[in-house]
């Protein structure tokens, strides 16, 4: 491991039997996973170069159990890891080797539809794409629509503000999230918002979707669903390099157009998805864009014309567009399975997540060229192009020395590039721990301590998911003023980063 974790305490590994014994008077049955061969498919989440076994695993079913897990822990000061469906790309759901995994896939069931007020409630472990599933036919769909959406959880784009190929024009999942009833680490019940559009007071309700478990165990969501468009038509856009693609990205954003989608794909991209699903994707282009647009007839038949036009003025070479649905989904199909195809022509790959401003997509591509030659590592890119939210795939191979750290420090030059050039660390993966030490380069200590004073009014003993986000820990009470009294430090069990 490069990345430090909280060095486990070993008052409580020894207290392991005892603990899953707790959990076993709470979650009957075949609720807790303890045997360490069970446990190990709970030993990573999809940030698979780093992976460490829980104490032990809780399933639990019922708001009730969940409240008693969390009050059973607080008591006894035992860690806390919420899990979803374990597809976190930043290492968000890591378990702890002394810290309980509450797993919350068997909260798995649609609690409401009710279109009158165009919501669904659905348990945290439905799926993104289970959603959509359960209002299709009546003509509406769910809008976030991350590329794992066949298997993430809606609990999990809670925890990580999750985006999707369509949040450009329809937004992340803070903008498609109306409630959530969460439990707090002392086992309180809470209920932020709910099918009305705004809630009163304070946006608690904000400050959880994209808080990554720090705060509290989502148990229940309620979503805003949409009427499907009458019509949607996606075109396919091949350019002879990268920044010619990039700067028909923001032509088009600054034409006043905001697609349904716009994605972008470069050549590794472009062929392992190609190989993989066989979308028809042009294989003589440096890059690709798939623009959607989306709304009725007239508007659209007029945008593609206008969208035609400016691919045309910056340079592209070639433009394709969808005849049918069913092409249209093809067209889709290819990008959302990009991730796996990448999978087949390399041993390993880090996802990475950072965003940045649009017009500045010339010069980071051209920056991540360079990283490359600088570390011998491929990168393929895949992302969200309309709202500057890259997801660079850098290649590499595990059973070679060094390359896990060279892709890591890779990835971590990328990342200081987006803030640099005035973007963001994460867009829709979060923090996690893969971007835990690198909080500095965009946080001064006193904006850390000032999230870290949020946490301490939710988790003021810090038993949720310690370890991720914040790169240096604080007791609430100390906050970064450490005062040494005789040489003794305060807090000497406390891991410091």
């Amino acid at each position: 491991m490069t990345i430090a974790m909280p060095k486990p305490d070993p008052a409580i590994l020894a207290r392991r039997a005892e603990i899953a014994e707790a959990m076993r008077r709470i979650v009957p049955g075949e609720g807790v996973v303890a045997e360490p061969v069970e446990m190990r498919v709970f030993e990573t989440d999809a940030l698979t170069a780093y992976r460490q076994m829980p104490l032990c695993v809780v399933l639990p079913e019922t708001v009730p159990q969940v409240q008693a897990i969390l009050r059973w822990c607080f008591e006894n000061r035992v860690p806390v890891v919420p899990r979803g469906s374990g597809t976190s790309l930043s290492g968000g759901s890591l378990p702890l080797e002394d810290g309980v995994l509450l797993v919350l896939s068997r909260f798995n069931r649609i609690l409401e539809v009710d279109l009158d007020n165009r919501c669904v409630v659905a348990q945290p472990g439905v799926t993104n794409l289970g959603i959509t599933r359960a209002v299709e036919q009546a003509g509406f769909y769910y809008a976030p629509d991350p590329s794992s959406q066949i298997a993430c959880s809606i609990g999990g784009n809670v925890a990580e503000n999750s985006g999707g190929v369509h949040c450009l024009k329809y937004g992340l999942t803070a903008n498609n999230v109306l409630g959530v009833e969460l439990v707090t680490m002392e086992g309180e019940v809470v209920r932020l918002g709910g099918k009305h559009l705004d809630a009163e007071g304070y946006d608690l309700l904000g400050l959880v979707t994209g808080s990554e478990g720090l705060l509290g165990v989502v148990t229940e969501v309620t979503v805003r669903v949409l009427q499907a468009p009458e019509t949607a038509r996606a075109v396919l856009i091949g350019f002879p390099t990268s920044e010619q693609a990039g700067k028909c990205v923001a032509a088009i954003i600054a034409r006043g157009i905001i697609p349904g989608g716009m994605e972008m794909m470069d050549r590794p991209a472009i062929h392992a998805a190609e190989d993989f699903v066989h979308a028809g994707y042009p294989r003589d282009v440096e890059a690709l864009l798939i623009v959607e647009l989306d709304g009725p007839r007239v508007e659209v038949d007029h945008l593609l014309a206008e969208v035609e036009a400016i691919a045309s003025a910056n340079g592209a070479t070639t433009a394709r567009v969808s005849q049918s649905d069913a092409e249209r989904l093809s067209f889709w199909a290819g990008r959302k399975a990009a991730f796996p195809a990448v999978g087949r022509i390399s041993p390993d790959y880090l996802c990475m997540d950072g965003t940045i401003p649009r017009r500045e997509l010339p010069r980071v591509l051209a920056g991540m060229k360079a990283l490359s030659e600088r570390y011998g590592l491929a990168v393929a890119n895949v992302f969200h192009a309309g709202d500057g939210n890259l997801h660079p795939l850098i290649l590499y191979d595990a059973s070679k020395d060094d390359e896990l750290q060279r892709a890591e420090d890779f990835g971590a030059d990328i990342l200081r590039l987006c803030v640099k050039v005035g973007g963001v660390l994460t867009g829709e993966h979060g923090v996690g721990i893969e971007k835990r030490d690198l909080m500095p380069e965009m946080f001064g200590e006193d904006d850390l301590k000032h999230q870290i004073r949020v946490k301490c009014a939710f988790d003021a003993e810090h038993l949720l998911n310690p370890g991720k986000v914040f790169p240096v820990l604080h007791r609430c009470a100390e906050l970064g003023r450490l005062h040494v009294h005789k040489g003794k430090l305060p807090f000497p069990e406390l891991p410091r980063f």
